[in-house]
């Protein structure tokens, strides 16, 4: 890695469910998690944006990441949950199934993914890693967010 960060560094990542599977993003990133809120459509949105919801008077994009990463949608129901997260100036609300845990563990069992992704574009997951036995996806923030200045263009 090109991180100036030494490889026993500590990393806190925040891990959630979609569908079956389990993946995390950088705690850095999180705002706060939400209870589920029913998101107001917008017309023309892609399919992975599920409208929008007031935050304390900001317009909040939500994404069904289930969706994004091309599986069935997240039902958005009482049980499910919206991680907000921030990166650069851009918020943006991820519609999950459930929060996990936080996990903190040293940034050397991050394992990079292997290149099997025809689709540059897409490759969505920044590194892997294993806690008690569950393989967990570490979530590119950059690469999953939609590009809402190339969207509204």
């Amino acid at each position: 890695m090109s991180t100036p960060e030494s490889p026993s560094a500590e990393v806190e990542l925040l891990s959630f469910r979609l569908a079956d599977e389990e993946y995390s993003v950088d705690i850095m990133s999180v705002r706060e998690i939400r209870g589920w809120t029913r998101a107001t459509p917008l017309p023309h949105a892609p399919p992975h944006v599920r409208g929008v919801i007031n935050l304390r008077g900001t317009v909040l994009p939500v994404v069904d990441l289930s969706v994004r990463l091309g599986m069935a949608p997240v039902p958005g129901d009482s049980r499910n949950v919206i991680i907000v997260v921030q990166v650069g100036s851009q918020t943006t609300g991820l519609l999950v199934n459930a929060v996990s845990d936080i996990l903190s563990l040293p940034r050397s069992e991050l394992q990079p993914p292997p290149d099997l992704v025809a689709d540059g574009d897409q490759s969505f997951i920044e590194a892997l890693t294993i806690v008690d036995g569950r393989m967990i996806r570490v979530l590119d923030l950059r690469a999953v967010l939609p590009d809402q200045s190339a969207e509204a263009a």
